[in-house]
């Protein structure tokens, strides 16, 4: 894990979104849908293209930004409500409703929570696991919220044309359930792979000493 292992992982994952915006954005079921649904890969884009020279991502943690962008291109590409894997998720568990949101909300913390987690340890050195766990968790729940103030907003600025964007499908507690889906997916996120997350972060650490190191004896 090092420098050009990070900018290789950034190449990867801007060649991957790129290709996938072409395709999200060639004939979008709703314009306005796709480009309010991908804005955040944009803004994660820009985020990690700006910072790439002071601050290397772990593998795992631009993997799982990678994913998470697909999923919101494959969502402004039909809307939410549209996805075919909702459908066939419909057919094969017998769902009521589209479910393609629901994984959409569960990445909105899954993927979140190993960002925050590493921020939290590499940028602001919080050594305490259970407080860096607690933040992680509430961040991801402040980022549901405030994309749920984003659909309110929406919703009133556009009137009947927010439908798409918000995607409830008629379900009064759409929003409740998105924030649930995002908590849960948070939940999973830490236990899973944090074991995994601090053997990435201690070979980036590991390396940046020993760079250090050389720099000071140089």
């Amino acid at each position: 894990m090092n420098t050009q292992a990070g900018a290789r992982d950034l190449r990867a994952l801007l060649v991957v979104w790129a290709l996938g915006l072409v395709w999200s954005g060639y004939a979008p079921y709703d314009r306005a849908t796709w480009v309010m649904e991908v804005a955040p890969a944009f803004i994660a884009a820009i985020f990690l293209w700006t910072t790439r020279g002071r601050f290397t991502p772990t593998t795992l943690m631009m993997g799982l930004i990678l994913l998470h962008g697909l999923i919101l291109m494959v969502g402004g590409k039909y809307t939410y409500a549209r996805v075919p894997l909702g459908f066939w998720m419909q057919d094969w568990f017998g769902f009521t409703r589209n479910d393609y949101d629901r994984i959409g909300h569960f990445a909105q913390g899954f993927v979140p929570a190993i960002v925050a987690r590493e921020l939290l340890i590499r940028v602001f050195r919080l050594e305490s696991k259970r407080l860096v766990a607690f933040l992680a968790v509430s961040i991801c729940l402040a980022i549901s919220a405030a994309y749920e103030l984003i659909e309110w907003a929406a919703a009133l600025a556009m009137g009947q044309g927010a439908d798409e964007f918000l995607g409830t499908q008629g379900d009064p507690w759409d929003t409740q359930e998105d924030m649930f889906t995002c908590l849960l997916g948070a939940l999973v996120a830490l236990p899973l792979l944090s074991h995994w997350h601090d053997r990435q972060i201690a070979a980036i650490a590991a390396i940046e000493k020993a760079t250090a190191t050389s720099a000071a004896s140089s």
